[in-house]
């Protein structure tokens, strides 16, 4: 059964990453700098973005303990990264966010609850499947070596990304103000640009399916609103805005 579940969760994350690109392009997300004022169905925005993300963290421990009960050195690697990522992307981040006000529509909670526990669902089963994951010989392996140093580095411009974003409201400011340092020197998005280069170290690290189509997704939906964030950057501080800047990808787009 579980075989099964496997293949539909595949399917699935496919067709909703093809539709997440194409309607990024026409709709953008109505959370952030987005959100529109006379919506009714919210939460706050610290609770609804550790209800969409929980899922990450049961999901892929359960489906990854109920696959197989002996796991290989590099599966429980990705176990743990994958858990690490999410304790900071899930609880630490949105817990250190300033701005009490913030609010996060419901639909948005749960496409995003839906997405992370197929998504925590199909890479768990992978990683405990995956034959090459189960020796320690995938450690010497060139894939998962750059994987990591790819890993490594989105994390970094990540997690940097955050930490600009999250002082330039340490004054108690409630608004938005143009991020300056790491990766923003080059683009508007450089926290999803961190993100997509950590997903892409991973793909390589574990070599499954579910996490090339992870990366494939995250791009599909973060690439969209990063042009809408570019865009509305220019909009707002027309005079201010250093006209260099990309929206994702440093020097091109």
């Amino acid at each position: 059964m579980l075989t099964e579940l496997y293949h539909g969760a595949i399917v699935f994350l496919v067709v909703l990453a093809v539709v997440t690109f194409i309607s990024g392009f026409w709709f953008t997300n109505p959370y952030g700098r987005f959100a529109k004022p006379d919506e009714r169905f919210t939460a706050p925005a610290k609770i609804g973005w550790l209800i969409f993300e929980c899922p990450q963290w049961w999901a892929f421990t359960v489906t990854f303990w109920i696959v197989a009960h002996d796991h290989g050195a590099p599966a429980l690697v990705l176990y743990g990264l994958w858990q690490c990522h999410y304790l900071y992307r899930g609880l630490i981040y949105p817990l250190s966010r300033k701005g009490s006000g913030k609010r996060f529509p419901y639909s948005g909670i749960a496409f995003g609850f839906v997405f992370n526990a197929v998504n925590g669902f199909a890479n768990g089963y992978a990683v405990a499947f995956a034959a090459h994951l189960q020796s320690s010989a995938w450690f010497t392996d060139p894939r998962f070596i750059l994987g990591v140093l790819i890993a490594v580095t989105g994390w970094l411009v990540n997690f940097q990304a955050d930490r600009i974003l999250i002082n330039l409201r340490a004054d108690g400011f409630d608004g938005y103000r143009i991020p300056y340092g790491g990766a923003f020197r080059w683009v508007s998005a450089a926290n999803y640009f961190g993100e997509i280069i950590l997903w892409a170290g991973w793909a390589l690290m574990a070599w499954t399916l579910p996490g090339l189509i992870f990366v494939l997704f995250s791009i599909a939906n973060l690439l969209p609103r990063a042009l809408s964030i570019h865009r509305w950057y220019r909009e707002t501080f027309p005079d201010e805005y250093p006209r260099e800047r990309k929206a994702i990808v440093p020097g091109m787009l």
